[in-house]
């Protein structure tokens, strides 16, 4: 019953307050059709990562976790002109649809898809001088999370903000017993933020259409 009044109300909420596109439509289609796991961000999470990325004036996003490219449509639709998105993907097939989506978007001159491990490409990214970005999303394996967190705030500048998905883990992150990888990354990720004098931070839990859930949300208050 609590899942299907969670359905039904982020439905109301995306009828109310997301308007239809038909660009973010067809790449949860064409995602869901090349065989992508359907944990791609809810319609009003996506705005709600668009708000937030506008609200702080955004230049320059780096996602960690590409997926079919959902999310990065909306970060890159926050931006104003000459703004820039990084994604990270480690999956090569997902890389090659969240391409196919951002093109028909008509985003390709604003995001660039890279593909590889995010362990991988962070060093690179930080040996090229990219960054310091405004605003950082993290959206991948779950164990690695504390590892792209400090990687987050060596790319990031004061008055940054990082956004974590998926730190609540069915209310399992309450539980320092668990054996669960994604629930310790989680855990970890949590002491990580706690520990971190350079940011304040505070995690949200959620209910909706992608289950029991929440996020993460860090202002670095000081520079890296």
């Amino acid at each position: 019953m609590a899942q299907e009044q969670w359905n039904a109300v982020d439905q109301y909420i995306a009828d109310q307050l997301v308007t239809a596109d038909a660009a973010l439509e067809a790449a949860l289609a064409d995602s869901a059709a090349a065989g992508l796991p359907a944990i791609n961000v809810a319609p009003n999470q996506g705005k709600l990562l668009q708000l937030l990325a506008r609200i702080q004036g955004a230049r320059s996003v780096l996602e960690i976790g590409t997926l079919g490219g959902y999310s990065t449509i909306w970060l890159a639709r926050a931006l104003p002109a000459g703004g820039r998105v990084i994604t990270l993907e480690v999956d090569r097939k997902h890389a090659e649809v969240a391409r196919a989506n951002i093109a028909r978007a008509g985003l390709s001159e604003v995001v660039e898809v890279r593909l590889g491990r995010a362990l991988d490409l962070l060093p690179q990214l930080a040996a090229e001088g990219r960054g310091p970005f405004d605003f950082i999303f993290i959206d991948a394996d779950k164990p690695s999370n504390p590892d792209y967190f400090a990687w987050a705030l060596k790319l990031s500048r004061r008055g940054s903000v990082i956004v974590i998905d998926n730190v609540v883990r069915r209310g399992a992150v309450a539980d320092a017993g668990s054996d669960d990888p994604n629930v310790q990354g989680a855990r970890r990720l949590h002491e990580a933020l706690a520990a971190e004098p350079r940011v304040s931070a505070t995690a949200i839990q959620t209910v909706g259409s992608k289950g029991y859930d929440g996020f993460a949300i860090a202002l670095v208050t000081a520079d890296p």
